[in-house]
């Protein structure tokens, strides 16, 4: 899957909404007591990758998930959602919004999309903004591996993009999870660690 290292312009650090509100300390999950350690510590463990693809002229995108808001402010959340995470409040994942954005550690993002849904292709600019940038090949990160991760890198398969899943640069709520997910991406794509990746890429 690989450029060679001094030409990386054809290749993305793809991060699935490692966002305030999902991740960080005062983000709408910790709030409702639904932080997970696994998920918390993924930007430290993503970020030396990220700047490693920066000094090698390759490119840094970021999904965030949006909650839309209506007339008055409240957020458009499907039932699936709601029945899922009921805290889910006014403000939560609004556009523009701190909670929204992409986590300190790995800002700045070269190019952002918001997302409605679990795979960052359904109703997005996503795919319009990697092929115009000429963007081939993508590693992915994020949350969750079983959820926004594999939806993502399923459609990107189809998209004849090449894709390799960062095994350590994923997490779901719990390991099992994690674990089954990436078990059942593999026919689909490359899983590799990051320090695989990164040892590639020097």
């Amino acid at each position: 899957m690989m450029s060679r290292p001094e030409q990386l312009s054809d290749t993305a650090l793809l991060i699935v909404d490692l966002q305030n509100d999902f991740v960080h300390p005062a983000g709408a999950y910790s709030r409702a007591g639904q932080g997970h350690e696994a998920i918390a510590a993924l930007p430290a463990r993503v970020k030396p990758l990220a700047d490693l693809l920066r000094s090698r002229g390759g490119w840094i995108v970021s999904t965030q998930f949006t909650l839309v808001p209506e007339k008055g402010g409240e957020p458009i959340i499907s039932p699936h959602l709601k029945q899922l995470r009921p805290f889910l409040a006014k403000g939560d994942f609004a556009p523009n919004s701190w909670g929204h954005a992409l986590v300190d550690e790995l800002q700045p993002a070269d190019l952002s999309v918001e997302k409605l849904a679990y795979s960052a292709f359904y109703q997005t600019r996503l795919e319009w903004v990697l092929r115009k940038c000429g963007i081939q090949h993508l590693f992915v990160c994020g949350i969750v591996t079983n959820g926004g991760v594999a939806s993502t890198v399923r459609e990107a398969h189809v998209r004849d993009l090449d894709v390799a899943v960062l095994s350590d640069g994923c997490a779901a709520f719990s390991l099992e999870t994690h674990e089954t997910a990436l078990a059942a991406l593999r026919p689909v794509c490359r899983v590799a660690s990051i320090e695989e990746v990164m040892s590639e890429l020097r």
